[in-house]
């Protein structure tokens, strides 16, 4: 049964051209902040109830296949839409342009950090944000929690996921892995337990008809065809193989920018959970194997990532930024082409496999209009990230509360600033960016005043 309209409901849209699809992707990829849920929040207000290209069910439809995948679900969630309506060249452009104003401002602002990060005023403002991060970091934690931790046993794998990246290193593939096992025995032996219902909800509300309505027909690029789908992807996997060598050409296995190719199409098949819970392993990696970039800095990555459009896992643009530079892949009279184009690099690596499931996988989810159910294995991941988050949070909040070390003395300042952003983030539902703008406010005054 499709939904019922509101009183008062206009017709239905015009048919929306490509071009006019363009501008609406552009514009998205330069208001796309809040993180996924804002950004899933504004695509909806403009896509199924100011716009109405397309229809409530369909669109959480399309929202429930992407939050079964590894990577961004808003900028899958945006690919899905773009290629429904506009084959697979709308596909890559809506993904494409939801992402892109992210990379450019992250590397201009990655320079800044590089360049001038020593300033009284820039360290300042690094320094009011940083506490704000580990706050959101927390709050990102609870509020998986609240809604994955129904159980007890669903909290016993969270807990063991913390001790196991936090207390015993373990890396965190082998955390996803070792989470699927257990909630596929869980879905088997105790489904009760692991069963999850969808993730957001049924449609129960109209906005008047939709260009992609209900029962609107299938639109004949978007069927099941397994020659379709095989030539789609062979592309992809061909795209990868040339980029990867190319890279191998260039500079061979050791060099930067292959390992930084192989390790963020690693890291890009094990989001799931959404970039808070991937952090941590490319902390693993960016920092500890591969010294792409210090602790330190990884932290500052983040918080310059909390300001800006885009998916937050675009703070690996920063990763690659700096290891570029820092490794003067071009000399020391290039650093910023170095940058910008470690940052580019790792950029593709971890949004193509995005593209890939949506091209891919979009026919199969088309073939039925049916609620998509979570499945066990899913349920024990998204327990395991939990614990990750809360692992991640707990990193930050060493080094920003002990900037010298555990055996130093604490920063009463920064954690009293992570407390307050606690506060209003749960208590009194402070948006991000204005708590961002705040806090980096706050710590550059207190800088400059030299009170911090």
């Amino acid at each position: 049964m499709s939904a019922v309209p509101i009183a008062g409901a206009p017709a239905a849209p015009r048919a929306v051209g490509f071009g006019e699809a363009l501008r609406f992707w552009l514009k998205l990829g330069f208001i796309s902040f809040g993180g996924p849920a804002g950004q899933i929040s504004i695509m909806h207000q403009e896509l199924v109830e100011r716009r109405r290209w397309i229809s409530e069910r369909r669109f959480l439809h399309a929202l429930n296949y992407c939050m079964l995948l590894p990577g961004p679900e808003a900028q899958q969630l945006a690919t899905y839409v773009g290629w429904l309506m506009h084959r697979t060249w709308g596909g890559i452009v809506a993904g494409g342009l939801f992402v892109l104003p992210s990379l450019f401002i992250l590397i201009g602002l990655s320079w800044l950090y590089m360049a001038y990060g020593t300033l009284p005023a820039m360290a300042g403002l690094l320094y009011g944000i940083k506490p704000a991060v580990v706050a959101i970091v927390l709050a990102a934690a609870w509020r998986i929690g609240s809604r994955a931790l129904k159980h007890p046993a669903l909290w016993a794998i969270s807990a063991a996921a913390f001790v196991a990246i936090y207390a015993l290193k373990v890396p965190f593939p082998a955390i996803v892995i070792g989470a699927l096992l257990v909630g596929a025995a869980g879905g088997r032996f105790a489904p009760r337990v692991f069963a999850m219902s969808g993730g957001h909800g049924s449609a129960d509300k109209g906005y008047g008809p939709a260009l992609i309505d209900d029962h609107t027909p299938v639109p004949e690029h978007a069927r099941y065809r397994p020659r379709r789908l095989a030539a789609i992807a062979l592309t992809g996997l061909g795209l990868w193989l040339a980029a990867m060598a190319l890279l191998l050409a260039a500079s061979g296995w050791e060099g930067t920018l292959t390992r930084m190719g192989w390790f963020f199409t690693k890291a890009a098949l094990l989001t799931f959970g959404g970039a808070y819970a991937v952090l941590p392993y490319v902390y693993q990696a960016a920092v500890e194997q591969y010294q792409w970039l210090n602790a330190t800095q990884m932290i500052d990555g983040l918080a310059l990532g909390e300001t800006t459009p885009g998916p937050l896992i675009m703070v690996v643009a920063f990763v690659g930024f700096v290891g570029g530079w820092a490794r003067a892949l071009f000399g020391p009279e290039a650093l910023f082409a170095a940058g910008a184009l470690a940052a580019s690099v790792v950029t593709f690596f971890t949004f193509l496999p995005s593209f890939f499931f949506i091209l891919v996988g979009g026919p199969l989810v088309e073939s039925t209009h049916g609620d998509l159910k979570f499945t066990a294995p899913l349920t024990g991941i998204t327990a395991a990230v939990v614990g990750v988050v809360v692992s991640l949070a707990l990193f930050f909040a060493e080094h920003v509360f002990w900037p010298q070390g555990l055996a130093q003395a604490i920063d009463w300042v920064s954690l009293g600033g992570a407390l307050i952003a606690l506060l209003a983030l749960v208590r009194y539902r402070v948006g991000l960016i204005a708590l961002i703008v705040i806090a980096g406010a706050a710590g550059m005054l207190l800088r400059l005043a030299g009170l911090a």
